[in-house]
C-alpha cells in the first residue's frame, strides 16, 4: 500500500512540476543563500553540509565534525573546492548524497524541509527546550536510510533549523526541482575587464624569474593565501584567493592541495588567482585589496634595497617553525612594513579567523582591549643586524608535531625558546633611549585597533572604541609576525588535541608578550602594580611559572603621571592620535552632556543619548547586564523612514585570562559592562531588538528595571525578533545590508548558529 501510495504521488507530483522548471542558479541557490547559508556555510556548517555553492550542494554531508577539539588524531582535510573536485571524490572522503536526484523520497534535503514544513513554529514564540541551539549542539546527520528513525527523535529538527522556515512558495519551488531531477547549472563567475588587467599584473610579478623574486612571492603568498582579495575599480561583489598553481598565467588553475600554505609543493610553483565561488559569509570574509598602485609599492617595499639571496630556503618543519629564519634574506624592514600597511586585515586573521572558534579558543583574550605597533625605526629586530641574528633562533612556534605523548615537552622548549628570547629583548631595550610617543606607529587609519571578545568568538576594528581597556597591547615585528604564523600559516583546523592545545598555550605567551611591551610605556613605578592588576588571584601562580621579568628598570619619556597610569595614556593616545582615529566613540566615552555623533538629526542624537544610558555601567549596578547575550542588535526605525543599528556588546570580566581552563573560576560577573556602537560589531549576532526611535527611551528604562531572566524576557517579548518571528530573515539579513552601506567590501551573509532561544 505504502510504495502504490508513493508512486501515485510521485507520478502526480511529476505532472505537476512539469508545467514549470526552477533554475537552480536563478531560483534555488537565492532561496539557499537566504535562509539556509546563515547557519551551513564554512568549516562549522552542520554536518559539513555547505549550501553556498552548487559545489557544496554535491559534495552533500558528513558526520565527522570539522570543529573536534578532543580529537586524539589529525583528520583529513575536507575544504571545499579544494580537498576534491567532483562529487565521486567527495564520496571517497566519507560525505554522503543529500539530493538523491529523480529520487525525491530518498532525498534528504526533500525529507529535512518537509519536517520543517510540517511544523511550524508559532511566530515569535520561544523554541521549545528540546531544540537545542548554539555551537555546542551535537550534530546528527542522519543518511537517508537513517531519516525515519531521526524524524522520530527530533520532530522539531526540520530545516531552516530552530527558525523561521521557507515559505510555501519557496518550499514548492525547491520541491519542484527536486522532483525535476536537481539539475545544477552553476556557472562561477567571471573577472572583469578591470579585474583581468590586474591579475595580469600581480601574476607577472609573483611569478618573477630570480631567487630573490622567487623568495619575496613565496613570503606575500603566505601572508595572503587567507585573503579575499579585491581589484581596486572591479565589481564590489568579486573577490579572489590567490592560490599555488601547478600550471602557469594562460592555462586553468591546477591548484595544489596542501594541508598548510607553507608545505612544500612538490612541483614548480606558480601563483595563480581564482574566483571565490560560493556565498561571501562574514566571518570568513577577510578582505584585502590590490591596485596599480599598491603593486608598484610593494614592488618598491621588497627590491629598492640590494640584497642578496645564496640559496632558497627549504620547506621543512624547521622552515615552517621559524619564518624569521626562513625568510632572513628579505629585508625586516620591508616584511614589517608590508604588515603595518594593512594591519587590521592582519590582526583579523588570527582574531577573527578559523583558530578563535570556542570558548576555550578565545578564552585566552580580554573581552576589550586595545592594539598598536611599534614604530619600525624604533624596533631593533628591523634596526639592528647583530640583535636580529642573536634573538632569531629563539623565534620559532609550536605545533609542527602532534604527538599527544609529547605535548608539554614541546610546549617546555618553545616556551623557553620565549623566555629567552623575552630576556635578550628586554636587557637590550634597556641600553637603547627611553621609549616615546614616537615608538607608537602613526603611518594610517589602522594603526589603532580596537578587539573585542564574545565569549567564543572574537572581532576586531580599527579605531578605539568602548572606555579605556584595563589593558592594552603594543606589537613589534616579532610578535606580529610569530601570531600570524603561530595561529594562521601554521594551524590546522583539522589537527589534533594535541596540536590545538600547542596553539592556544603558545597565544597566552603572545598576549603576555604584547602586555610586556606596553608596560615601557607606563611609569616603571607603576609597571608591576598594573601587571598584577593583569593577573590577579591564580594569574600570580603562572606569572611565577611562565613567564619572564618585566623591565623595571627604563624610565618611560611619555610624561604619564603616576596616578591611574592605563586611563591617563589613553586619554592621551586619544587626544594625540584624533586624526588617525577611524572610529571616535562619544556614546562609550561621553565628555558631557552630549552623548551621541555630531551632525545627527535631533531624533537620532536622542536615540543615541538614551542608549548611552546603557554604556560601561557595572553589572553589579545594571542587573540585566548579567542576563544580556554577548552581543545584541537594536533595529531602530527613525520617523523618515531610516534606520539605524546598534551593537550592544557585554564585556565580561576577568581576574585573569592566564589558564586554558577553568575561566568560570576567574570570572568577575560584577564588573561585567555593555558597551553601544551604531554598527554591527561581530559575524555571530546573539539577539535582535526592534523598535521605532521613540521607544528606545522606554526600551532604555525597561532594561535599567530588569533584575532577572524573567524581566529581560518581558522586554524580548515587545522588542525582541526570536528566531520564529514572521519577518525574521528581514531583519536579520539587513545587518548584512547595514554593513554594505556603510563598508560594501565587508559585507557578508551573517551567522546565526549562536542566535539565542530569549
Amino acid at each position: 500500500m505504502k510504495k502504490w501510495y508513493l508512486g501515485v504521488l510521485g507520478l502526480v507530483l511529476s505532472q505537476w512540476v512539469n508545467l514549470g522548471y526552477a533554475s537552480y542558479s536563478q531560483s534555488i541557490q537565492p532561496i539557499f543563500t537566504h535562509k539556509c547559508v546563515a547557519c551551513h556555510a564554512c568549516y562549522d556548517a552542520p554536518c559539513q553540509l555547505n549550501l553556498g555553492s552548487g559545489e557544496g550542494l554535491e559534495r552533500g554531508a558528513s558526520k565527522d565534525p570539522t570543529y573536534n577539539g578532543g580529537r586524539t588524531t589529525a583528520q583529513p582535510a575536507t575544504r571545499l573546492f579544494i580537498d576534491a573536485q567532483t562529487p565521486e571524490g567527495w564520496r571517497n572522503k566519507g560525505f554522503f548524497d543529500v539530493l538523491n536526484a529523480g529520487q525525491p523520497q530518498a532525498s534528504l534535503i526533500a525529507t529535512m524541509l518537509e519536517l520543517g514544513h510540517q511544523r511550524p513554529f508559532v511566530p515569535n514564540s520561544r523554541l521549545p527546550d528540546a531544540v537545542a541551539t548554539g555551537i555546542k549542539r551535537q550534530d546528527q546527520c542522519p543518511k537517508p536510510g537513517e531519516f525515519a528513525e531521526f524524524a522520530h527523535k527530533h520532530p522539531h529538527a526540520g530545516m531552516p533549523y530552530g527558525v523561521t522556515g521557507l515559505t510555501d512558495d519557496e518550499y514548492h519551488t525547491v520541491q519542484q526541482w527536486l522532483y525535476n531531477g536537481a539539475q545544477i547549472d552553476w556557472q562561477p563567475w567571471r573577472a572583469n575587464d578591470i579585474e583581468k588587467e590586474q591579475i595580469s599584473q600581480w601574476e607577472a610579478f609573483l611569478n618573477q624569474e630570480g631567487e630573490r623574486e622567487a623568495l619575496v612571492s613565496r613570503w606575500l603568498y603566505e601572508h595572503l593565501f587567507i585573503a579575499h582579495i579585491h581589484f581596486q575599480g572591479g565589481d564590489q561583489k568579486h573577490f579572489f584567493r590567490l592560490v599555488r598553481s601547478r600550471t602557469p598565467s594562460g592555462i586553468a588553475v591546477d591548484e595544489i592541495a596542501s594541508r598548510r600554505p607553507n608545505d612544500a609543493p612538490g612541483v614548480r610553483v606558480y601563483y595563480r588567482f581564482v574566483p571565490i565561488a560560493d556565498a561571501i559569509v562574514h566571518k570568513t570574509h577577510i578582505t584585502y585589496v590590490m591596485s596599480p598602485e599598491k603593486l608598484a609599492h610593494v614592488a618598491s617595499l621588497f627590491f629598492s634595497e640590494d640584497w642578496q639571496l645564496d640559496q632558497q630556503p627549504g620547506y621543512g618543519v624547521y622552515s615552517r617553525s621559524n619564518p624569521f629564519v626562513t625568510f632572513s634574506a628579505i629585508p625586516a624592514k620591508a616584511r614589517y612594513q608590508f604588515m603595518l600597511d594593512d594591519a587590521e586585515y592582519f590582526v583579523r586573521t588570527f582574531i577573527r579567523g578559523p583558530v578563535c572558534r570556542g570558548q576555550v579558543a578565545t578564552d585566552v583574550i580580554r573581552d576589550n582591549f586595545w592594539t598598536f605597533f611599534q614604530a619600525p625605526e624604533q624596533d631593533l629586530y628591523v634596526t639592528d643586524a647583530d640583535y636580529r641574528e642573536q634573538v632569531t633562533p629563539f623565534l620559532a612556534v609550536p605545533g609542527q608535531f602532534d604527538e599527544l605523548s609529547s605535548v608539554l615537552s614541546f610546549w617546555s622548549i618553545y616556551k623557553k625558546k620565549r623566555n629567552a628570547y623575552e630576556d635578550l629583548r628586554r636587557n637590550r631595550y634597556q641600553n637603547t633611549q627611553p621609549p616615546d610617543w614616537s615608538h607608537i606607529w602613526t603611518g594610517n587609519d589602522q594603526a589603532l585597533l580596537s578587539i573585542f571578545r564574545q565569549h567564543d568568538s572574537a572581532s576586531v576594528r580599527k579605531g578605539l572604541l568602548g572606555q579605556i581597556p584595563q589593558t592594552m597591547w603594543l606589537m613589534d615585528y616579532p610578535l606580529l609576525e610569530r601570531t600570524y604564523y603561530q595561529l594562521v600559516v601554521n594551524f590546522d583546523v583539522f589537527g589534533n588535541v594535541a596540536h590545538q592545545a600547542q596553539t592556544r598555550l603558545y597565544f597566552d605567551l603572545i598576549r603576555n608578550g604584547s602586555e610586556v611591551n606596553f608596560l615601557r610605556l607606563m611609569p616603571r613605578e607603576e609597571r608591576q602594580d598594573i601587571l598584577s592588576d593583569w593577573y590577579q588571584k591564580s594569574g600570580k601562580i603562572k606569572l611565577w611559572l611562565d613567564y619572564t621579568d618585566i623591565d623595571t628598570r627604563t624610565q618611560s619619556a611619555l610624561g604619564i603621571g603616576n596616578d591611574k597610569s592605563v586611563k591617563s595614556f589613553g586619554e592621551a593616545l586619544l587626544h594625540r592620535f584624533s586624526k588617525i582615529n577611524a572610529r571616535p566613540d562619544p556614546i562609550n566615552r561621553c565628555q558631557g552632556a552630549h552623548c551621541h555623533r555630531e551632525g545627527l538629526t535631533v531624533e537620532a542624537a536622542a536615540v543615541e543619548q538614551s542608549l548611552s544610558r546603557l554604556s560601561a555601567r557595572p553589572a553589579a549596578g545594571l542587573k540585566v547586564v548579567h542576563h544580556m547575550p554577548e552581543a545584541s542588535m537594536v533595529r531602530v526605525e527613525l520617523s523618515d523612514g531610516t534606520r539605524e543599528i546598534y551593537s550592544i556588546l557585554r564585556h565580561r570580566a576577568h581576574s585573569n585570562v592566564a589558564f586554558m581552563m577553568g575561566e568560570s573560576l576567574r570570572y568577575q560577573p560584577g564588573l561585567d559592562t555593555l558597551m553601544i556602537y551604531p554598527e554591527v560589531l561581530s559575524s555571530y549576532p546573539n539577539f535582535i531588538f526592534n523598535m521605532r526611535a521613540k521607544e528606545v527611551p522606554t526600551f532604555v528604562t525597561a532594561l535599567e528595571q530588569v533584575k532577572d531572566e524573567a524581566g529581560l524576557r518581558q522586554a524580548v517579548e515587545q522588542w525582541g525578533v526570536r528566531r520564529t518571528h514572521p519577518q525574521f530573515w528581514v531583519y536579520f539579513h539587513d545587518l548584512s545590508e547595514h554593513i554594505r552601506e556603510r563598508a560594501p567590501l565587508e559585507a557578508g551573509i551573517l551567522d546565526m548558529n549562536r542566535y539565542e532561544n530569549l
